[in-house]
């Protein structure tokens, strides 16, 4: 037994080791290194805009969300707002209505009679744009005024060919996400500078107009997919967090499934079906996409093994007490998605974020994933 339990808790200590190497490399390179800012040569630029923005049933908040768009600092008559619309309520209604008396900036409003999903609806507002410089926006975010430039700035680096940026305020106050995110600027920081990001957000992502690709059209990843892409052929895909923006957020744990889980599912599938990406393209192969197989793929399940095993050793060694490893995770994540843990919160956010996506590989596993997304009327209420 003495043997049995020994070498348990070796096993342990070589997981949780193993689980944590490869975060502990990034963090050295990162106090090493102390990357900063965006790694683009960014020099002012202005070019025309098209601005993509997806709609489905968003009434309630549409109007908000063209009001942010057309008080960016940015000539207006440079740019067209693409809406591509799949809604069966008045958002149509209320997007022409705030754009009739407009002369500036022009819309363009491609409407679907069904719902597929969001990546067929992107390929086909990609399909129009007409200018040099292609944002794409959630209608559930706010942008900094100054949002575009920064981006246009990034793509005036002949080496670049996409750009994304960091959430600077999680409406809705949850602090799970806002330290899941400072950790997350961080690590895309290092990777620019490295060569490129593979995450790009929902919220704001800029691309140059002749850099679009199709996507997959049951893609759950559709703006990291297109930066990937885009990476794959030859320019590379930064993070700048001088590109900011505003977006809602749960911290309640059940809450924080259906919205982080389909994300987690979405870049799942995606690493998988670009593994080909592996060792290849300069440091992003090579580093950057390696490092995200690791916290994707591997660290979830690592991490699941390590807090079964260290079940089974204290259950031969302390019979019912055993279970004190699964109740102190209880516990751990009950005080952390309610915001009590104080210093420790950083860790239950990357924990949170582990649970996602060992969540998600069993989903896609199961055959779900599906590129059709529910609203979350909760969140929408911080937008109105």
């Amino acid at each position: 037994m003495k043997r049995l339990v020994r070498g348990l808790v070796a096993s342990v200590v070589a997981l949780l080791s193993l689980t944590g190497l490869p975060y502990a490399i990034y963090l050295l390179l990162v106090k090493v290194w102390n990357p900063q800012g965006s790694p683009a040569n960014k020099r002012r630029a202005e070019p025309t805009v098209s601005l993509v923005l997806p709609t489905y049933n968003e009434e309630r908040i549409v109007e908000k969300k063209l009001q942010d768009i057309v008080s960016l600092d940015y000539p207006m008559d440079k740019v067209e707002v693409v809406v591509v619309d799949s809604s069966d309520d008045e958002t149509r209604k209320v997007i022409r209505r705030f754009f009739s008396d407009r002369e500036t900036p022009e819309l363009t409003l491609i409407e679907e009679d069904e719902r597929r999903g969001l990546a067929p609806a992107l390929n086909d507002a990609y399909a129009v744009v007409s200018n040099e410089m292609v944002v794409k926006t959630d209608c559930d975010s706010k942008l900094a005024e100054d949002a575009i430039r920064e981006a246009a700035a990034n793509l005036a680096d002949p080496a670049v060919g996409a750009v994304t940026g960091r959430n600077v305020d999680i409406l809705g106050g949850s602090d799970v996400e806002e330290r899941y995110r400072s950790v997350q600027a961080t690590i895309q920081t290092l990777e620019s500078h490295l060569d490129s990001t593979l995450i790009f957000h929902g919220p704001f992502s800029a691309f140059e107009n002749k850099e679009l690709v199709p996507i997959d059209s049951d893609s759950i990843a559709d703006d990291t997919e297109l930066a990937l892409k885009i990476r794959r052929n030859g320019k590379r895909a930064v993070f700048d967090p001088d590109v900011r923006y505003k977006e809602a957020s749960h911290s309640e744990f059940s809450k924080r499934r259906s919205q982080k889980d389909r994300r987690a599912m979405g870049l799942i599938r995606l690493l998988l079906r670009n593994r080909d990406m592996l060792g290849r393209y300069g440091l992003y192969g090579g580093i950057v996409l390696p490092f995200n197989w690791w916290f994707m793929l591997v660290s979830p399940w690592l991490l699941a093994v390590s807090l079964g095993l260290m079940t089974v050793t204290g259950t031969l060694v302390g019979g019912p007490w055993g279970l004190i490893v699964p109740a102190g995770v209880g516990v751990f994540t009950f005080l952390g998605s309610r915001e009590r843990l104080g210093s420790l919160q950083s860790v239950y956010a990357m924990f949170d974020t582990q649970v996602s996506l060992l969540f998600a590989a069993v989903k896609l596993w199961r055959g779900e994933g599906s590129a059709v997304w529910d609203v979350d009327e909760e969140l929408r209420d911080v937008y109105e």
